[in-house]
């Protein structure tokens, strides 16, 4: 049999670890069977090539999506062949000179799966094509067929292309099967853009049936916070305003736009960042524990923390422009764009009353990050006069060079009584040698066919972020808010310094975290 015909067996239910995956809520979906077809809107675009299919070749080849029942499907305006295609994405799934012929094969027997539909966005023939394409590889109704639409495309195409998909490619599956629609951020540029997007979406789709896809929560780290929090004795009694002084969701880059200097001038850092990916981690920090691992359970609990937000204050936010920014001929020479901004969020609860939720995140500054910093209150009574050198702080570092560790005080060795910071150190690199850590689009796309809607933002979620952060962008659009200019390569503003002072962050002195070597 070739492997370019369609040919699906049932699979018999595995029973390995299926007890524990249910006990602990999750979905058991995941043991679905029959045909699977995963269609990428945008198959010539960079999302597309970086992200989604390097994604989809590494569930394949860890075995996720069996061959004999998945076919993936890329769709776009450009004239191309299948082949074309295939030979298009073949340098992103691996690096030839590197690869060994064993991976080489793999590499095409994935291509293999890969066929390629042209068509416009906005017309009825290409959708009408790609249905038929798809139709070729399923099974009539012998075993229920299940479509995974990814959006790789521009937020305002969703509309038109999600009415072509309603219209001409949903599943033909009369026992079972479904379709899935996955978007991309950004969800709308305000309140009013968001809510209109989603109701144009939610016209044609089921809220179970939409995915809008935030890569953040796929990240290993991101992904812990849940274990960290809840299923550890040592934080229940930490966790909240009598303990915690202030808590830090940081994202840094070392690099400016560099060739997205028209996208990101019309959407800006706090569009771009904070406003979803930063508000995700908070929303994990700050919920209350749920009652279950159920998706909604979950999502009701983040929607409750983003609800308890009290409105932005101007003294609390600085904003700064890079030196340079306007430089790109794609950018205004008037922009008022910020390419950094720190904001001070507070959480209006009975945990978290008190507490500063500082969000930061810069392009262009001295070091690539993100991570999240929890500093804890000074000890009471410090017999030891070492409050000089620090408090305990927790750090969950997100990215690069995964890590957990907890800032202590501790006696430096030696005859005298001297104290000095050390950590408790969780290296990811180094305990867990020889184990890859997934990639966030890995996991969030295999969480789509298993319909687990955990890690994706939910229509009444999206609406409560944007309700947080609209009057302070309509400010900003506006030009009453003006970004400070910063050097290249530098922290940010000294401004924000200033700001992150005044929220009672007390830092370090003489301490660095080294992580550790192997």
């Amino acid at each position: 049999m070739g492997i370019d015909d369609w040919h699906v067996e049932k699979r018999a239910d595995s029973d390995v670890g299926l007890d524990s995956f249910t006990a602990a809520g999750f979905s058991e979906s995941f043991t679905e069977n029959g045909p699977l077809a995963i269609i990428v809107l945008g198959a010539s675009g960079d999302l597309a090539k970086k992200k989604t299919f390097p994604a989809l070749f590494n569930l394949y080849g860890q075995g996720f999506l069996p061959p004999n029942e998945v076919r993936i499907f890329g769709y776009a305006r450009s004239k191309m062949t299948d082949d074309e295609l295939r030979e298009r994405l073949r340098g992103y799934l691996i690096k030839a000179k590197d690869s060994t012929p064993e991976q080489l094969e793999e590499v095409s027997k994935f291509l293999r799966l890969v066929k390629y539909v042209s068509g416009p966005y906005d017309t009825d023939e290409g959708y009408c094509l790609l249905d038929d394409e798809i139709s070729k590889h399923e099974c009539g109704d012998e075993l229920p067929s299940r479509r995974l639409f990814y959006l790789a495309l521009p937020p305002s195409v969703y509309p038109p292309v999600s009415k072509k998909i309603r219209e001409f490619c949903m599943t033909k599956s009369t026992n079972g099967g479904w379709t899935r629609v996955v978007v991309e951020k950004p969800f709308g540029k305000d309140l009013e853009s968001a809510e209109k997007l989603s109701s144009q979406i939610g016209e044609l789709f089921d809220e179970s049936q939409v995915y809008r896809i935030d890569h953040y929560l796929g990240k290993e780290l991101v992904q812990n916070l849940l274990v960290l929090r809840f299923a550890n004795r040592l934080f229940v009694p930490l966790w909240n305003r009598d303990n915690i002084d202030n808590v830090q969701i940081v994202f840094r880059e070392d690099f400016g736009t560099e060739g997205r200097g028209g996208y990101f001038d019309e959407y800006g850092i706090i569009r771009d960042i904070i406003q979803n990916h930063l508000l995700q981690v908070l929303c994990l920090v700050a919920m209350e524990k749920p009652i279950s691992l159920k998706p909604e359970h979950i999502r009701d609990e983040k929607v409750k923390v983003l609800q308890s937000v009290v409105p932005i204050k101007d003294d609390e936010v600085v904003l700064g422009q890079y030196d340079g920014y306007t430089s790109d001929p794609t950018v205004p020479d008037n922009s008022n764009t910020p390419t950094f901004a720190t904001v001070i969020l507070r959480i209006h609860n009975e945990r978290w009353e008190g507490v500063p939720f500082v969000l930061k995140a810069g392009k262009a500054l001295e070091s690539r990050k993100a991570e999240i910093r929890i500093q804890f209150k000074d000890v009471p009574g410090d017999i030891f006069r070492c409050k000089k050198q620090g408090r305990n702080e927790l750090v969950i570092r997100l990215q690069p060079l995964e890590a957990i560790y907890m800032k202590l005080t501790v006696k430096q060795p030696g005859l005298e009584m001297l104290t000095v910071q050390s950590e408790l150190d969780l290296s990811y690199r180094q305990r867990y040698q020889g184990l890859t850590i997934p990639e966030a689009y890995e996991r969030l796309i295999l969480d789509t066919i298993r319909g687990d809607q955990q890690h994706f933002v939910r229509r009444d979620e999206l609406r409560a972020a944007w309700e947080i952060f609209t009057p302070l962008l309509h400010r900003i659009d506006e030009g009453k808010m003006k970004p400070n200019p910063y050097k290249p390569g530098t922290r940010g503003p000294a401004e924000a310094d200033d700001l992150l002072t005044r929220a009672g962050y007390v830092q370090t002195h003489g301490y660095i975290w080294i992580p550790p070597t192997l």
